[in-house]
């Protein structure tokens, strides 16, 4: 269902300029652009060079990106989330799984909300309130800021795993979306193809990085990890 004026996939939202170019830096080879090279990659995408040097201009004044002779360096805040962009690292399954259990009570609003973003990054699903769990085939390193709020655990559960995994994760539904965003990224239309590809890195965050035991027929996550690698290394290649 795409339109016949703009191109857009209509089930693909349109990125704004300024979401555009935290893209754009957020995938450069160096958290540093100028403003040439910035409105190159983004006139290549679709954007006028006008619109851009206004989105710039307002992220400097956010405190987004920090000008200093003619190139603008993203927030390192921001510049933290191009780790989101690569797979977690993995390690062969033995059938364990992990368990957070959150122990910590009383807490605002804000540290909750931020407890719960911090094990959705580490790919873990809510059971049921305060009880996360994920197959324990991620390489970890040991979170030292979850060890004063939570309780981990190493166990196997009794119930079918790949059942255990489709109650955890809206396998399918994510599956669906991933199709949509892989027919959308073959559009020729460079504006909507660049939402397309960040609509795809948005889903990719929320891969759950299932063994491959567990993943669904055709699961779709590496055709769509494929396509938006090829497209970033073509962004980047604008910058340098």
């Amino acid at each position: 269902m795409k339109s016949a004026v703009t191109g857009f996939d209509m089930r693909v939202r349109p990125v704004s300029a300024r979401s555009a170019v935290l893209r754009i830096l957020i995938a450069a080879d160096s958290p540093t652009m100028t403003s040439s090279e910035i409105c190159a990659a983004a006139t290549a995408v679709g954007y006028p060079e006008t619109t851009v040097r206004v989105a710039v201009s307002r992220m400097v004044a956010a405190g987004e990106l920090e000008r200093e002779h003619r190139a603008y360096t993203l927030d390192p805040a921001l510049r933290a989330r191009r780790a989101e962009l690569a797979a977690p690292p993995v390690r062969p399954w033995d059938g364990d799984w992990e368990q957070v259990v959150i122990t910590a009570a009383g807490r605002p609003s804000a540290e909750r909300a931020a407890l719960r973003l911090r094990l959705l990054s580490l790919r873990l699903a809510e059971l049921r309130e305060g009880v996360w769990l994920r197959p324990a085939n991620l390489l970890r390193t040991e979170s030292a800021d979850l060890l004063a709020t939570t309780l981990r655990f190493r166990l196997r559960p009794v119930a079918d795993p790949a059942d255990l995994a489709a109650e955890l994760w809206p396998l399918s539904d994510w599956s669906s979306r991933a199709r949509v965003l892989l027919d959308a990224i073959e559009t020729p239309e460079p504006t909507a193809r660049f939402a397309a590809v960040s609509a795809a890195l948005d889903l990719l965050t929320t891969d759950p990085a299932l063994p491959e035991v567990l993943q669904p027929e055709n699961w779709p996550v590496d055709d769509l990890r494929a396509k938006t690698s090829a497209y970033l290394a073509w962004l980047r290649s604008l910058g340098r």
